[in-house]
């Protein structure tokens, strides 16, 4: 059963480590997303975020560039044809991930936002457990092509890590709400937690998505 799910790229090796450089970004851009909020809690908007930042908006250029070869490659030399449907929605799905990570860390940059120090530490946390989620579903989709095993194993922590963010999310929330802060301040605060829980939620999606492909390639 492995080695047959190996033989699906035994003709397509570039397809194969182009899809690999897409998990990889979802990787490389998690990484980089919590080191801009740990910058931004001790400079916020300093050169030092500003640099990583770029970092992370430059790797969403390389996997919408990534995202369009595949594409290319699926439908031109019509390639996997069975589960090109799939493969396309999978490297799409990621593609969101990773624009994401992106957006948020752009909405940091542009908004400024006061977080006051009796959040950080929830906020933390839920900067790593979606973090977390979204490398555990990378790692998950990657094995979709090799391994059914390990894609069960690291789509039960996705769903685990999101369901974890999404008390994290709604302590935080409500912990912004109580306070006597302004209300713009709240509102503000609010939609980035909000928007930073997203990355798990759309890695979730991913995983939902992949566990379908995997039933349907295993009948």
């Amino acid at each position: 059963m492995f080695n047959i799910k190996l033989s699906i790229f035994s003709t397509t090796r570039d397809l194969e480590q182009k899809i690999d450089q897409m998990h990889d970004k979802v990787i490389e851009s998690s990484m980089f997303f919590k080191e801009a909020f740990d910058i931004y809690m001790r400079e916020k908007r300093s050169s030092n975020y500003r640099r990583v930042s770029k970092k992370i908006k430059n790797i969403e250029a390389e996997a919408d560039d990534l995202r369009r070869e595949i594409e290319s490659s699926l439908y031109i030399h019509n390639l996997i044809p069975d589960l090109r449907a799939d493969v396309l929605q999978m490297v799409e799905n990621i593609d969101k991930v990773i624009n994401e990570f992106d957006e948020v860390a752009h909405k940091f940059y542009i908004e400024q936002p006061d977080i006051p120090q009796k959040f950080r530490d929830n906020f933390k946390v839920l900067v790593q457990q979606v973090s977390d989620c979204a490398e555990n579903m990378a790692i998950s989709s990657r094995a979709f092509f090799r391994d059914f095993a390990t894609v069960r194993d690291y789509a039960r922590k996705v769903y685990f890590l999101e369901h974890e963010s999404d008390k994290t999310w709604a302590a935080l929330k409500q912990e912004v709400f109580e306070s006597d802060m302004e209300l713009a301040h709240k509102i503000q605060l609010n939609s980035l937690i909000g928007e930073v829980a997203d990355i798990a939620d759309k890695a979730e999606d991913c995983i939902d998505a992949v566990l379908i492909f995997t039933i349907k390639r295993d009948i």
